[in-house]
């Protein structure tokens, strides 16, 4: 019983042979999987992978590197798009300032559109932010006392600072698997002490490859070798955190219990 709290399905790398790595997930038990939206031209082929698995399930959202792309998706748009019954998170959505291929203030509006969208719609927000810790922090703070809304810090690779406030607002927080990654120890650090049932993991697939399998393309399937590594790290037996994940999946995205 695994689940696999973010991925991209669609993406190159897995596309290509989209139902092998499907089976393959499944095989090492993979339950549950959630494919990840980036920007609006991906959104029917996300939606479509959904409808055809039924261990698969969507999210609608613009990534922050998206945004100035994206002026015209709002929160109505996102509301729309949202109600279809695959549909079960909103997001990507953040900052991210390591690249400049949206400037700062679009990337915010788009933040804030999406956490619009999630209090209209009670899903669920995928937070993504790397090096932009204070603002993103102050804007999950700033909206929450506009009014609560649930969602989750994925792949996370922020500070124990920051990870003590996205729990402190009610968050949860996603480790990929670059936690089994040697130069991970501040991650390892953070990782060991997330409450159990704040806890998700996930993949990220194409992207960051666990241990044993880096420098290939990710795929859900390796959600277990993170799982192994964590539970290791934790000192919990590994059936017993596949199924506290798993059920922690569920319970945020709890459209996929309908």
């Amino acid at each position: 019983m695994l689940a696999d709290s973010h991925c991209h399905l669609n993406y190159p790398g897995l596309v290509e042979h989209q139902q092998t790595v499907l089976e393959r997930a499944r095989a090492r038990g993979v339950t549950a999987m959630l494919n990840i939206a980036t920007r609006e031209s991906e959104w029917d082929a996300v939606l479509a992978t959904a409808e055809r698995e039924a261990d698969v399930w969507a999210t609608v959202g613009i990534h922050p590197n998206e945004a100035d792309a994206h002026p015209h998706v709002d929160t109505a748009k996102l509301v729309a798009r949202a109600a279809h019954p695959r549909v079960v998170g909103i997001g990507e959505s953040g900052l991210d300032y390591h690249y400049d291929h949206s400037g700062p203030e679009q990337q915010q509006a788009s933040f804030r559109a999406h956490i619009a969208a999630c209090r209209k719609t009670g899903l669920p927000l995928i937070v993504h932010t790397r090096d932009a810790e204070a603002d993103t922090i102050a804007i999950l703070r700033d909206e929450m006392d506009r009014g609560a809304y649930p969602g989750v810090i994925h792949c996370f690779t922020a500070s124990r600072d920051f990870a003590d406030k996205a729990l402190e607002l009610g968050l949860y927080i996603s480790i990929s698997g670059i936690v089994t990654f040697k130069n991970a120890k501040e991650i390892q650090d953070t990782a060991r002490i997330i409450p159990a049932d704040r806890l998700l993991i996930e993949t990220d697939a194409p992207f960051l490859a666990p241990v044993p399998h880096r420098g290939k393309p990710g795929e859900p399937g390796f959600v277990a070798d993170t799982l192994a590594f964590l539970a290791q790290l934790r000192g919990e037996a590994p059936e017993a955190l596949a199924e506290r994940t798993a059920t922690n999946f569920h319970t945020l995205f709890g459209k996929t219990r309908g």
